[in-house]
């Protein structure tokens, strides 16, 4: 009897993280912008977003395993009440209280063990820079 090997197939799926911290208040990159993730196999993947910014990336393990969480608004239902205030006090199951916050269904998505930290790319051993950084044992 013949296997198919076809239906083993697996896909192997790997999580990473993309950490634009370091890039964060430095260029404005809007919410909806095209971009392009390439060189995802070498030691410093490049992120292009739209037409003119260049990031590079190096990849970094996190120590531990790094939990990655979705975060949906959980719809809030009110309790009827019925009956004495005592007993359905007592329950406190389904009533809404109007003075707290909206509530928010937190469900696991995955883990991960790398984390892609990515700066411009002008920063990376001065390149497209053409001045350089002042002497610090220069007095004026």
């Amino acid at each position: 009897m013949e296997i198919d090997k076809t239906s083993f197939d697996h896909i192997m799926e790997e999580y990473i993280l993309l950490d634009l911290d370091a890039v964060y208040g430095q260029v404005a990159i809007p919410p909806d912008e095209a971009f392009i993730l390439s060189k995802l196999d070498t030691m410093n993947p490049v992120l292009t977003i739209g037409n003119n910014l260049k990031l590079i990336g190096e990849y970094e393990e996190t120590i531990g395993t790094c939990l990655i969480f979705s975060e949906k608004e959980k719809a809030l239902s009110s309790h009827e009440e019925t009956g004495s205030t005592e007993a359905n006090n007592s329950k406190n199951d389904g009533i809404v209280d109007p003075n707290t916050g909206s509530s928010k269904h937190i469900r696991p998505v995955t883990s991960l063990h790398k984390i892609l930290k990515f700066r411009l790319l002008s920063e990376v051993d001065g390149l497209g820079s053409t001045e350089k950084p002042p002497d610090p044992t220069m007095e004026n």
